[in-house]
């Protein structure tokens, strides 16, 4: 049968160069595309040995990004490999198709990306909610888990001279934590637990090229940074010199003015009436 110029191929959203799609069945709620692998070779994770040496198949089933509001299943027959370094402590390699999906993944890359933009602009159980209306099968918990493994693999990050620091709640009245920005960058750098100025001393420690910290209004903040960091400059962010600004001016006309103003007002004479005819 000729295919029609106007067929969408599902061939062109893989990789053809290590997959090949053997069957597509479309179900009431969730198409199911079945694919081999056809790759011949593959590289040991921990050594870096590319091995051709072969050792056996098995099933993955993973979820790929929906189509038309269905969710779609992979389920993937991937190749075994045996590492030919013999002193490598792995004895067989599970192939990865990089780029696409990746080792013990149930989810493939594309779709993982899709949940973690989405989690980070909405939330976890948000997230959750919308993936399910969307044809993604997944839990709040399972996205949490999701955005952990993926800050695991970010590697630290580059810390300037000059850095914010402020508290935030993980639950209003109940935890709070400590949160350290740099400023050059406007990137998160930590998350510490408290904001008692303890959690902030140990971080400071490690990290004495910091040449200038803005700050709350805060003392415990302002007293580990003296002490740790005694030739930085500590500065108040914009949000509250306003803050004190506003202060100041309360309390100046609190000062100057009575608390009760009256206004003198002359009572207006009534308009003349109009002579009736």
């Amino acid at each position: 049968m000729e295919k029609s110029k106007d067929t969408l191929l599902l061939d062109e959203f893989y990789p053809t160069d290590c997959l090949k799609i053997t069957e597509v069945k479309q179900e009431t709620t969730r198409i199911l595309i079945r694919m081999k692998s056809i790759s011949r070779e593959c590289r040991c994770p921990k050594c870096g040995k590319t091995t051709n040496e072969y050792h056996g198949t098995y099933i993955r089933k993973v979820q790929d990004l929906p189509i038309l509001g269905k969710n779609v299943k992979l389920e993937i027959k991937a190749h075994e490999y045996n590492c030919i370094n013999e002193d490598c402590d792995i004895s067989t390699i599970a192939e990865s198709f990089e780029g696409f999906l990746n080792t013990y993944s149930r989810l493939t890359e594309r779709c993982a990306d899709f949940i973690c933009t989405l989690a980070i602009e909405t939330s976890c159980e948000g997230c959750s909610r919308i993936c399910r209306a969307l044809g993604i099968n997944i839990s709040g918990d399972t996205v949490i888990r999701l955005l952990l493994k993926r800050y695991g693999t970010f590697g630290e990050p580059d810390i300037g001279d000059v850095i914010g620091v402020d508290d935030f709640a993980y639950k209003k009245r109940n935890t709070y934590g400590t949160i350290i920005v740099d400023e050059k960058s406007h990137d998160p750098i930590a998350l510490l637990d408290g904001r008692d100025g303890e959690a902030l001393r140990p971080w400071l420690k490690n990290n004495k090229h910091v040449k200038v910290v803005t700050r709350d209004r805060a003392s415990a903040y302002a007293k580990v940074i003296s002490e740790e960091l005694p030739d930085a400059m500590q500065i108040a962010d914009r949000f509250h010199l306003h803050q004190n600004l506003l202060e100041a001016v309360k309390k100046a006309l609190n000062q100057n003015l009575p608390a009760t103003i009256t206004v003198p007002h002359e009572e207006t004479e009534e308009p003349c009436k109009k002579n009736r005819i």
